[in-house]
């Protein structure tokens, strides 16, 4: 078994969101592991406390002053970096609350990316309350490629649960502009990103994929679109050449059934939607957001911030705790590989 030296960066998310208790509630529940993964929290010592307290959380908070405390600090409770912290109010968002959620993220990306931290975590944003706040990215993936001085196509989501891992190629677009988008560049470069994110990140030494068509039947020898002839099958010929394992392009009506999801350890989908609607209806519960091609591991819940429920004790951390389970799996097969290089 590889240890992994130092903590997981836990950033809090958008205090008034169900970030704060679902973090409390994952230290509840993965604290009783056998092999827990240590982790500690980038600011709201109060918040935090509070959001235990308000949801019936048996989660003590331990205030501490840099990350090497952290270790020792888990023992007796949740560790919690001191010195960023707002009032607690469960689903009413303030430009304070954002400012800390922001912070929260650029430090643990901070700790990630120095090394003082094995990974990251991120708990859910709202994106309208980060651009009051300067915040200038689609999403958590582009901030991390750009703090991490890669281009954002060098950052891929990954959606990963027990049984299905999900690629969108693009990503916040509008769906009409999705064919422009689609090329054979970036179907080959998101693939090699993914097929060494798995070997790196997840252990996998040969890892099989799957392309999805972008239209109805793969377009059907062309009845309802070429993309599939033009782009996408040129695409995965290269790939091949290069002794990619990969198939496709795979009608979307068809990639996700339950025996073809045997054959392939992920699935590269053209859109947002034809990536995460099978991943949540499939995994909700236990989704994870993963962002491969960085120098750094950092993983997410697969869900947002759930304004109307926040504060009310019935937000299920599941997902909290697979993104943080998985993080420690990921920093020790990056481990595990960097020893056997």
């Amino acid at each position: 078994m590889i240890n992994v030296p130092f903590p997981l960066a836990v950033s809090l998310g958008d205090p008034a969101g169900i970030g704060p208790e679902i973090i409390a509630a994952s230290y509840a529940r993965l604290r009783h592991e056998s092999r827990a993964q240590t982790f500690f929290v980038i600011g709201g010592v109060e918040v935090l406390r509070s959001a235990a307290q308000q949801c019936g959380v048996d989660c003590p908070i331990i205030p501490i002053a840099q990350a090497d405390e952290a270790p020792a600090a888990f023992q007796a409770g949740l560790p919690v970096l001191a010195g960023l912290d707002v009032p607690y109010t469960p689903g009413k968002p303030t430009r304070l609350g954002a400012q800390l959620a922001l912070t929260s993220l650029e430090w643990a990306t901070r700790f990630a990316a120095r090394a003082e931290a094995s990974a990251m975590v991120t708990a859910p944003v709202t994106k309208a309350g980060l651009i009051k706040v300067g915040f200038d990215y689609p999403g958590q993936t582009e901030f991390l490629a750009d703090a991490c001085a890669l281009a954002a196509e060098d950052a891929v989501m990954m959606l990963a649960g027990p049984s299905l891992r999900t690629v969108p190629l693009t990503v916040h677009i509008a769906l009409a502009d999705v064919p422009a988008a689609i090329t054979s560049d970036l179907i080959k470069r998101k693939t090699r990103i993914v097929a060494e994110g798995l070997q790196r990140d997840f252990g996998i030494a040969y890892p099989k994929l799957a392309i999805a068509g972008l239209n109805p039947h793969s377009g059907e020898n062309g009845q309802f679109g070429d993309e599939e002839a033009r782009i996408i099958g040129p695409a995965i010929d290269d790939l091949r050449s290069e002794g990619v394992d990969v198939v496709g392009p795979v009608p979307g009506d068809a990639l996700f059934t339950p025996r073809l999801r045997e054959t392939y350890d992920a699935a590269l989908c053209m859109y947002h939607d034809q990536a995460l609607i099978p991943l949540k209806a499939l995994e909700f519960d236990e989704g994870v957001n993963v962002t491969l091609g960085l120098p750094i591991i950092r993983t997410s819940p697969d869900h947002g911030t759930a304004f109307d429920i926040a504060g009310q004790g019935v937000a299920d951390p599941s997902a909290m705790c697979a993104a943080i389970r998985m993080a420690g799996t990921c920093a020790k097969a990056r481990a595990s590989s960097s020893e056997h290089a």
